[in-house]
């Protein structure tokens, strides 16, 4: 299989705040889970903070390093996927008994997110128990945030107080840098200092400082995302035809129609959970 990342060097200063942009399946949260030292690579492949994510496992247990996403999720057998993670505790003895967590920041926290402390977390709301994952996630200093898609479930209040949160942590003596994947722009014109996108087949196609962005002083960060995002599927479906003709397989569309899957493995298809063949075995409906 290719490679999910490709040929990507990314070099933060400290105290910086990115955006980490691009499309579905570009391979923001594998780069992300990559950094964060959640998935097995070369050691000489991958430095943050000089140091190899997975194979120093100091960076995460001191929490100089942090990786926050996805959901508090599990799954249990026989009873389907996807359960919350939700225990009959209460939410400020969580997160206050998190390794490492200092007292003040804790309590700091509790108060920015707005999370009230008796919240039993079995009967929060995914937007409550969001904020005690991010409560908890942030209750250690760190050096460098990594955020996946982090906010989705918080309202306008929850999602402004923790950028500003961030905001403090990364301009003040801490200096920390955070790396933010997200596809909600409302209200982030002002807080990036670097812009990076991350283009089809995990190449980093740009990477500049929010300062030489015209758009983010005006307010227009969600119009130039939409523009790169237009660019680079305009260069994917340009691709994706020159391919099938290369092949014989012309007129079945940019999208690589069924015509242009391969036929091995019965028909499967990366990211799908049945076969993409009319006849296969596997098939759930037969047309």
């Amino acid at each position: 299989m290719p490679p999910v990342v490709t040929d990507l060097h990314l070099q933060l200063p400290r105290g910086s705040r990115c955006l980490l942009l691009g499309a579905n399946g570009a391979g923001k949260t594998t780069l992300l889970k990559v950094l964060g030292g959640h998935h097995l690579v070369p050691p000489a492949s991958v430095s943050v903070l000089g140091r190899p994510p997975f194979h120093d496992t100091s960076l995460s247990a001191s929490g100089s390093l942090a990786y926050l996403g996805g959901n508090w999720e599990r799954e249990v057998a026989f009873a389907g996927y996807a359960v919350p993670l939700a225990a009959d505790v209460a939410a400020g003895d969580l997160v206050r008994r998190v390794p490492g967590a200092v007292p003040e920041r804790v309590e700091a926290l509790l108060a920015t997110l707005d999370i009230d402390p008796a919240w039993r977390l079995h009967r929060a709301s995914d937007g409550q128990r969001r904020r005690v994952q991010l409560a908890a996630g942030l209750a250690r200093p760190f050096d460098v945030l990594l955020l996946d898609e982090i906010t989705v479930d918080l309202d306008v209040l929850g999602r402004a107080d923790l950028m500003n949160f961030l905001v403090q942590e990364s301009s003040g003596e801490r200096r920390a840098t955070v790396v933010y994947a997200t596809h909600i722009f409302d209200g982030l014109d002002a807080w990036p200092t670097h812009v990076a996108f991350l283009g089809r087949g995990g190449r980093l196609t740009r990477c500049v400082e929010a300062a030489a962005l015209p758009e983010l002083a005006t307010g227009h960060l969600l119009e130039l995302v939409t523009r790169w995002l237009r660019e680079e599927q305009a260069v994917h479906a340009a691709a994706v035809e020159e391919e099938l003709k290369r092949r014989g397989l012309e007129g079945e569309g940019a999208s690589g129609a069924p015509a242009a899957l391969p036929s091995w493995s019965n028909g499967w298809a990366a990211g799908r959970m049945t076969s993409t063949m009319k006849n296969s075995s596997n098939a759930v409906m037969r047309m």
